[in-house]
């Protein structure tokens, strides 16, 4: 582990990505193939057959999702912090239209959802993208929570106001709130890391993927009792626990690409899978309360992003907690 971290440090930083994205590419298109080939693969048992249909569903999607992050970092890295601005932007966008697609509204909420997608996402990534931390980090939750729903009750709707409120303020915070911080973290300067911020990107999304791919496997390998069976029959603590284990090792691998030493990088990685685990479970209680298995429909695309929400959901809770450990870290 140690001579790999090295060994990172001492590459330039395009040296580094170039590394690095023939070693992620390389192993991305390993796995499509192997996919592909699995897919093609006939079994004389039909429940078995439906198993691994199921199951490759699954892992296509996981696929799809590491092969979008990748691509996301890669632009970013050639061509600039405003570019990975806005194809996140671009990403929240859809996702929220995801999220409130499947959650019906009222005409009243009408003027409240154009604040959200016209006003306030432009306006928290124009944060972002300025560096106004002190703001982006309350202008969501302190000036948009009171904001919106005063535009809802001036409406004079009043049925289910609680609810209508309390969904479109979940949507904004995971789809909005928590995907910003994504690319905040181009923006932050570490001490002596100048022009490498797009490692800290590209670390966080890698180890949360990670986890989240192990958890994914060791769920279905190890058949534990599910702790809530009511809103996930696959999560249980202990594949969980592998998943940010493994995830966190992940971390200290790549720790030549951070600011930080190996057991830092462990640490860092550590609470950000642990993040994104939980807050994948989290979406999976928003799903059952919405009575729907994934935010795609079976992969469909009837909510206009074919469950796009279903592949970032722990990417949003991690991100926010893993920007302001690193910010607190080194006080920037």
């Amino acid at each position: 582990m140690f001579q790999m971290y090295y060994y990172l440090k001492n590459l330039s930083p395009t040296q580094q990505v170039g590394m690095l994205f023939v070693t992620i590419f390389g192993l991305l298109l390993l796995a499509s193939v192997g996919a592909f080939l699995l897919s093609v693969r006939e079994h004389a048992d039909e429940a078995r057959a439906d198993f691994w249909r199921k199951e490759l569903k699954s892992l296509d999607a996981m696929l799809r999702t590491s092969w979008l992050m990748v691509l996301v970092f890669w632009i970013g890295w050639a061509a600039g912090d405003w570019v990975a601005l806005t194809l996140f932007a671009i990403v929240s966008f859809f996702a929220l239209r995801e999220f409130l697609t499947l959650s019906p509204t009222r005409l009243g909420d009408h003027r409240s959802l154009v604040l959200a997608f016209f006003v306030v996402l432009p306006v928290q990534y124009a944060l972002v993208g300025g560096g106004h931390f002190d703001m982006f980090t309350v202008f969501i939750p302190v000036y948009v929570f009171l904001a919106l729903p005063l535009a809802s009750a001036l409406a004079n709707d009043p049925l289910r106001f609680l609810e209508r409120s309390a969904k479109l303020q979940w949507g904004i915070m995971v789809c909005i709130y928590g995907m910003s911080h994504v690319p905040a973290i181009l923006m932050l300067k570490f001490p002596g890391y100048e022009g490498r911020s797009a490692f800290m990107v590209f670390f966080l999304v890698a180890v949360v993927q990670v986890c989240m791919v192990t958890q994914h496997i060791a769920a279905q390998r190890m058949r534990r009792k599910p702790i809530a069976p009511a809103i996930s029959q696959s999560f249980n603590w202990d594949s969980w626990g592998l998943g940010v284990l493994v995830g966190s090792l992940f971390g200290a691998l790549l720790a030549g690409i951070t600011p930080w030493v190996p057991g830092t990088a462990f640490a860092a990685a550590f609470i950000a899978c642990s993040a994104g685990g939980l807050g994948h479970f989290v979406m999976k209680a928003l799903k059952r309360d919405r009575g729907i298995p994934n935010w795609g429909a079976e992969g469909q695309s009837v909510t206009g992003a074919g469950g796009l929400l279903d592949r970032v959901d722990a990417l949003c809770f991690a991100a926010p907690v893993f920007f302001h450990s690193a910010r607190w870290y080194f006080g920037v």
